[in-house]
């Protein structure tokens, strides 16, 4: 049983959301930033990210200046709190795929407890970092991303608020089109409430720290005294897991080991069928297929019988076959976490992104990899275990500043 709620989110109106959305500030580069802060005077980066705050080191006094540029947002107008607890039906739309789900506050008891699986460890240092950071704004406004099993009921409901007008209604400068419906009639509250009471787990697709440090907010407040409040629920955005696309995550790796091209290939061999490609872009089309770009040639790899654990959860995964049989025994590159030989490119970027960074000469062999399936995030998740680093590219990317969770009154 998973237990949501419905709430009353603080937003922009209708006529300064699309002004007001924006991307993870991970996402911009410094020029960007600049340019967001000059040119956009209703940019939410003004509030999580504010010039007079970049250079300070994460901490109290910084998340302090947030949380007051948020409070100043609240007494201009530019953010609203609703009147009523509502969900919020989203719908994102790129590249010709559509995704719809619910935004809703979560149990963080259901995460505590394991009926919300992951597939990531996290990093403690992060977690304390980001709870340090819903205590002090008081406010959470990027959801979490949870997988369920599709309801055909939910789809009904979906279906029947996306004939009428959107509260929000806008294209993103990256060619997104975003919708939103609140909804707040008790009837269809409590048909969403009671078909994820139903559901007996859900699946973290993104936000692993995210959701951990919700966990230790609660814990941090519960020895405070504090065992009631908003901080018992998360904000996420619940999607049914037919809907949402998972990309390759591929590999770029310098070669600083000497090893020449046919000292590779004699190793590779012990693990690997090599079929040259020519002179043709190789994208792998199943799992266990791999493709290698090396010296302006593609290579399809495909690991043989014995070099991997199919039983294995995560031992069948191909991004382990890689680190396992390649990038490990053949380029010592052990942690992928912190080794500066390895990069990560998402799939969205396509293969020629890869051809180019090796043919420039920054590295010296790509790795193109099949999309996870969600089936295989299932699997790892329900065997407690975790997927390598960069394993899944998901989409949708949600924006930030659509709809605020508060934690605290403000």
């Amino acid at each position: 049983m998973i237990t949501i709620k419905p709430f009353k989110a603080i937003r922009p109106p209708r006529d300064k959301a699309y002004l007001v959305a924006t991307r993870s500030y991970l996402s911009y580069n410094e020029e960007e930033l600049d340019d967001k802060l000059r040119n956009n005077p209703y940019s939410f980066m003004h509030v999580i990210n504010p010039k007079e705050g970049r250079k300070m080191p994460f901490g109290k006094e910084k998340y302090q200046i947030v949380r007051d540029g948020f409070k100043l947002w609240l007494e201009e107008g530019i953010f609203i709190q609703d009147s009523e607890p509502s969900y919020y039906l989203y719908s994102q739309v790129k590249d010709g795929n559509e995704y719809i789900g619910i935004i809703a506050g979560v149990s963080v008891n259901d995460y505590q407890e394991g009926r919300i699986k992951k597939h990531e460890n996290t990093l403690s240092a992060r977690e304390e970092m980001f709870t340090d950071y819903l205590e002090e704004t008081g406010f959470n406004a990027e959801p979490v991303l949870l997988i369920y099993h599709d309801e055909f009921s939910l789809n009904q409901l979906f279906a029947r608020y996306i004939e009428t007008r959107a509260e929000y209604e806008f294209t993103s400068t990256d060619k997104v089109y975003h919708q939103l419906w609140p909804i707040s009639e008790a009837k269809d509250l409590k048909l969403i409430t009671d078909v994820f009471a139903q559901q007996e787990q859900l699946y973290i697709a993104d936000g692993h720290h995210r959701s951990a440090s919700s966990a230790k907010l609660k814990d941090r407040m519960a020895q405070a005294g504090q065992e009631s409040g908003a901080h018992n629920y998360f904000m996420a955005f619940l999607i049914g897991e037919e809907q949402m696309k998972i990309y390759d995550f591929n590999r770029l790796v310098i070669n600083n080991t000497g090893k020449k091209k046919e000292a590779i290939f004699k190793e590779l061999e012990r693990c690997f069928h090599i079929e040259p490609k020519h002179e043709e872009t190789f994208h792998p089309q199943k799992i266990h297929e791999m493709g290698m770009y090396f010296e302006k040639e593609w290579y399809k790899l495909s690991p043989k019988m014995g070099s991997f654990d199919p039983g294995d959860a995560v031992g069948h995964l191909d991004a382990e076959i890689l680190s396992r049989n390649i990038l490990g025994p053949i380029f010592n590159i052990l942690d992928l976490k912190s080794d500066n030989r390895v990069d990560f490119v998402p799939g969205t970027n396509g293969l020629e992104y890869l051809e180019q960074a090796v043919d420039q000469g920054k590295y010296q062999l790509a790795f193109s990899l099949f999309p996870v399936s969600i089936e295989q995030i299932k699997q790892v998740s329900d065997a407690g275990k975790s997927m390598p680093p960069k394993s899944t590219y998901i989409e949708p990317k949600l924006r930030s500043g659509l709809t605020i969770y508060p934690i605290q009154d403000h």
